[in-house]
């Protein structure tokens, strides 16, 4: 018997105790509302500053023809798709925790605690993508600050 007054599983030898008597409530999934909320909030704001910067670049590009408006123009698809990427798992993840309420509400905690798993990966995967369009963001704007560096140089000599 362990400490509860239940027996114990063949888990006992792999797993502790606490760890195959976990219960998550409809409380648990809950709580990761307001912070899916947010981050679809914030990717969402985004992509709509991409698509308008989008949309000036070519703008220009149709008068200028410039191949480095076509190299930041490549650059935000990529950010585009990875916010795309973003904003689905986070969808998939907030799905997830509404799925996971149904199954706890149903007494199915065993594949509730399966899906609540699934929405916290789901929700780590959003958050690594947006890591990684953030560093491609920065790096963007690393090239234009050394761009503009170059100009500001050559300027100077002159």
């Amino acid at each position: 018997m362990n400490t509860w007054g239940k027996s114990r599983s063949a888990y006992s030898c792999v797993c502790p105790s606490y760890v195959t008597t976990m219960e998550i409530t409809l409380n648990t999934p809950a709580l990761l509302f307001p912070a899916l909320s947010l981050l679809l909030l914030a990717f969402t704001n985004r992509f709509m500053s991409l698509a308008k910067l989008i949309r000036d670049l070519k703008t220009i590009y149709k008068t200028t023809h410039s191949h480095l408006i076509m190299g930041q123009i490549e650059n935000l698809r990529t950010r585009l798709i990875l916010i795309r990427n973003m904003q689905a798992f986070g969808i998939g993840s907030m799905f997830c925790c509404a799925f996971c309420m149904f199954l706890l509400y149903q007494n199915w905690q065993t594949a509730g605690k399966i899906t609540f798993g699934l929405a916290l990966v789901l929700l780590m995967i959003s958050m690594v993508l947006s890591l990684w369009e953030i560093q491609i963001s920065v790096k963007a704007l690393e090239l234009e600050l050394s761009d503009l560096e170059q100009v500001d140089a050559e300027e100077k000599t002159s």
